[in-house]
């Protein structure tokens, strides 16, 4: 287990990674600094606290699922999703 400065750590190293992650997102999918009435590095940091805070809210949320879990879920239910997926897409391909 993690106690003390590790745990501080490991838990800041996570919490930069979701604000590098969300200045990215805003950057390529938001629009970045754009918006209408304020000043662009404002419009920035609306939209960066506003992922962080659906973010956060969703990861506080949501339970976590066991590896076990997961595992089932991405045999059981994503691969035959994925390949009926690209089935269907080659055929309409082929078709159209």
């Amino acid at each position: 287990e993690y106690g003390g400065m590790r745990f501080g750590l490991f838990s800041m190293a996570e919490y930069i990674n979701l604000i590098t992650l969300s200045a990215l997102c805003v950057t390529l999918f938001l629009g970045g600094w754009h918006g209408p009435w304020l000043p662009g590095p404002i419009w920035f940091l609306i939209k960066l606290f506003i992922l962080l805070f659906l973010f956060i809210w969703v990861r506080t949320t949501v339970p976590r699922l066991r590896y076990d879990q997961l595992m089932r879920l991405g045999w059981k239910v994503l691969l035959p999703v994925a390949t009926l997926n690209a089935v269907v897409t080659a055929i309409l391909v082929v078709a159209i």
